[in-house]
């Protein structure tokens, strides 16, 4: 199976800004990929804060990054608003002082309804 360049990019920075999250904020975390003929899907399970609120987290620019995070240069809050601009679909499930589990799917057909035909 041939994979284009572009969909590895997309998988490649959804599933880093999703490790840097686990890196941040959890004590531990696990991540797994699927990849079928149709698309590549990514579960991240962590043991975390949780996310209280998560259309706030999906805001860009909000962080509750601690400051030794963003002295290092991390901690934007543009993790979750990344992950869902290079994926078809996300999934959040979260439970505060539990975890959050995040599963998102890149289509690697581009004919498939709602895909982003476009890199962004």
């Amino acid at each position: 199976m041939s994979i284009q360049p572009d969909i590895i990019r997309r998988a490649a920075i959804a599933a880093f800004e999703a490790e840097m999250n686990v890196i941040i904020y959890a004590v531990a975390g696990m991540m797994n990929y699927y990849v079928t003929p149709e698309t590549i899907r990514i579960v991240i399970k962590d043991m975390g804060p949780g996310i209280p609120d998560i259309e706030l987290a999906m805001t860009e620019g909000y962080s509750t990054a601690p400051e030794h995070i963003r002295e290092m240069g991390w901690g934007a809050g543009m993790g979750l608003p990344n992950i869902k601009k290079n994926t078809d679909e996300l999934n959040i499930d979260s439970v505060v002082r539990e975890g959050t589990t995040l599963e998102f799917s890149i289509y690697l057909d581009k004919n498939l309804k709602g895909v982003k035909n476009e890199t962004p």
